[in-house]
C-alpha cells in the first residue's frame, strides 16, 4: 500500500519551530510574498517523512533585500550565502534558506511559483507551499557527488505526475536543458516500471523529436556545472572546455561562478 501524501517533516526542537513560525509571520505582516519549499514541500507532496535541518523559502529576486530587512528587523541575523542565489536568515544554530534561484542560475523564482503555489500548515501557521512542478525543476538539475536528488524527482512524479501540468514543466526545460528532464523521466520508468503512466506519451514523444533534432555543436561546451557544480571543474580548467553556465551559454557571469564550490 502506498502510503498517503499531506505529512509533515520529522519536527525540529520548539525553538526551532518556534523561529520558523514567527519569521514566517514577519513577513506576512510586511506583505513580502514567499512560498514554503524544501523538506516541508517533499514531505507535503510524497508523504515521506524526513529531517530537515532548515526551512526553506523561495521568494522573487526583485525581494531579497526587502525579506532581508525585514527578518532583520524582526531580531534575526541575515547574511548573503551566494548573492545571485541564496541568502539566509538565522537565530542561534537554526536557519532559514532564503532562495530567488539556484546554483546554476538556471531556476530563477517568478509569478508562477506563487500562482500555482498550493496552502499549507508549518507547524500550524497558514502559509503557501511552492507548486510541485516548481519542485521538481529546482531538484532535477541536483546532480553532485554528495547530493542527488532523482530519487526525489521519481517519489513527485509518481505522485503527481497524471496531475501535473506538464506543460509547464517541458517549458522549464526548454532551450538546451531538454537532456535533463528526459534522463529523468527515463530513470523513472526504469524505477517505476508499473507506473509508466505517469508521464503521458506525449511528453516523452515530444522531448525525444527535440532531442533527436537538435542542431549540432562544435564549440567545446562544458555543461556539466549545471548539474555538479564540483564534477566538471577540472574539465573546465585543464581541457579547454568552455564552462556552459557562463553567459552566452548560460544565465552567470564569471565572478558569480567564482563564488561557488570547486573540486
Amino acid at each position: 500500500m502506498i502510503a498517503e501524501t499531506q505529512a509533515t517533516p520529522i519536527d525540529p526542537d520548539p525553538q526551532t519551530r518556534q523561529f520558523y513560525v514567527e519569521a514566517l509571520s514577519a513577513l506576512d505582516r510586511a506583505e513580502v510574498p514567499y512560498v514554503v519549499g524544501g523538506g516541508y514541500a517533499m514531505a507535503h507532496y510524497t508523504g515521506i517523512r524526513r529531517p530537515t535541518k532548515d526551512l526553506d523559502i523561495f521568494i522573487k529576486a526583485c525581494d531579497r533585500d526587502r525579506t532581508l530587512t525585514t527578518l532583520a528587523a524582526a531580531g534575526y541575523r541575515t547574511e548573503f550565502f551566494y548573492p545571485f542565489w541564496i541568502s539566509k536568515a538565522l537565530h542561534g544554530e537554526a536557519f532559514i534558506d532564503i532562495l530567488y534561484n539556484s546554483g546554476n542560475g538556471l531556476c530563477p523564482v517568478d509569478d508562477d511559483w506563487f500562482r500555482y503555489s498550493r496552502a499549507i500548515d508549518v507547524h500550524g501557521y497558514a502559509t503557501r507551499l511552492v507548486p510541485p512542478e516548481e519542485q521538481l525543476w529546482s531538484k532535477a538539475f541536483v546532480q553532485d557527488r554528495d547530493r542527488f536528488d532523482g530519487a526525489d524527482v521519481n517519489h513527485l512524479i509518481l505522485r503527481h505526475g497524471e496531475h501535473f501540468d506538464w506543460r509547464r514543466v517541458l517549458r522549464r526545460f526548454s532551450g538546451g536543458h531538454e537532456r535533463v528532464l528526459l534522463a529523468h523521466l527515463l530513470l523513472f520508468g526504469y524505477v517505476y516500471p508499473s507506473k509508466r503512466q505517469c508521464v503521458p506519451t506525449w511528453v516523452l514523444d515530444q522531448f525525444n523529436a527535440i532531442v533527436r533534432d537538435e542542431p549540432e555543436e562544435e564549440r567545446p561546451i562544458c555543461r556539466g556545472a549545471n548539474v555538479a557544480q564540483r564534477g566538471y571543474g577540472s574539465v573546465i580548467r585543464d581541457r579547454g572546455y568552455i564552462d556552459g553556465r557562463l553567459i552566452p551559454f548560460g544565465p552567470l557571469r564569471e565572478e558569480e561562478i567564482e563564488q561557488l564550490p570547486r573540486e
